[in-house]
């Protein structure tokens, strides 16, 4: 099932009495991407008072894993207004990292909520989206005459081919559109002297 994904990576700026909030989000396959690029945005604003984030892994509308960290501030404050955003979004495979420079005067739970809930629509309202296809890789044996017409196919359904090998047979390596899958396999069927194995979802 396709679902909207950030295209690229994003920034935004807001201040609030005093204190400055700078939002980042941009793509992430899994958590261990995210906490990465979270050490390296402290590494980038090592000055800064807290680096508080949230993500959402997978399809938003059944995500498979989401997370957050308040980084120092009051517990719920930050974290839980960014990873709302992110759920009123309905964007998947994203992180949004929130850097923020105390300005001196105190905000209580309330303002740090709305701050930070702010700051996390600001970046969101800038972020380029793309849409996620879930391709399923498939595995080709043919003769070399098949190819044009498998080439041809595989286009047909927006999908790609990724690798062949010019052997004796012809070996193929294709993606196809998980939604299309069922169509394409039941059209090699009707072809001759071809074998085929489904691979397994390609990562993104």
């Amino acid at each position: 099932m396709s679902y909207p994904i950030p295209q690229s990576l994003a920034h935004a700026e807001i201040e609030i009495k005093k204190s400055r909030f700078i939002g980042l989000a941009k793509p992430i396959h899994d958590r261990a991407q995210g906490m990465q690029w979270l050490d390296e945005i402290k590494a980038t604003y090592p000055d800064a008072r807290h680096h508080c984030w949230a993500y959402v892994l997978g399809n938003p509308s059944c995500a498979t894993n989401a997370g957050m960290g308040d980084d120092g501030e009051p517990s719920g404050t930050a974290g839980k207004p960014i990873l709302n955003v992110l759920q009123h979004k309905g964007v998947g495979d994203i992180m949004l990292i929130v850097v923020r420079y105390f300005g001196g005067i105190k905000l209580g739970a309330g303002g740090l909520t709305r701050a930070y809930g702010q700051a996390a629509q600001a970046v969101m309202s800038v972020l380029p989206i793309q849409t996620f296809i879930p391709m399923q890789s498939v595995s080709i044996t043919c003769d070399y005459g098949h190819e044009q017409h498998i080439r041809h196919w595989v286009d047909k359904l927006q999908g790609s081919v990724f690798r062949v090998e010019y052997l004796d047979p012809l070996t193929m390596e294709v993606n196809i559109p998980e939604a299309e899958i069922n169509s394409f396999i039941q059209h090699l069927k009707t072809l001759h002297h071809i074998t085929f194995q489904i691979g397994e979802l390609c990562p993104h």
